[in-house]
């Protein structure tokens, strides 16, 4: 197996795939919402931590290696579910033409 390569077996989480979704919220402005478009099977990788403060809220930014099969239709507009859990994507590149490393965030609180 080459440096580049991803065993298939790795990919043993079902993550579902959300992309935006915008209504007009009658201001004159938009109400942003997700939509499920995808379920994907991925590797997740946590790689760091560091706790914060948003919104005046203790918590914790954990950053994530999700490895998917290829698809050129993923942008970082796009976000991940697991459950509860959501994963933002920061960033992606490609690995060996047939899958993507995405570089994710998870906000704990």
């Amino acid at each position: 197996m080459s440096a580049h390569a991803i065993d298939p077996g790795a990919l043993n989480r079902r993550l579902v795939l959300e992309a935006p979704a915008e209504t007009a919220d009658g201001a004159g402005g938009v109400i942003r919402s997700y939509e499920a478009v995808a379920t994907l099977w991925a590797s997740v990788e946590p790689v760091a931590a560091r706790g914060d403060v948003v919104a005046a809220q203790l918590g914790a930014t954990v950053t994530h290696r999700i490895a998917i099969r290829y698809s050129a239709d993923i942008t970082t507009r796009h976000r991940f579910r697991d459950g509860a859990r959501v994963f933002r994507i920061v960033a992606m590149r490609e690995r060996g033409k047939r899958f993507l490393d995405i570089q994710a965030e998870e906000r704990i609180e």
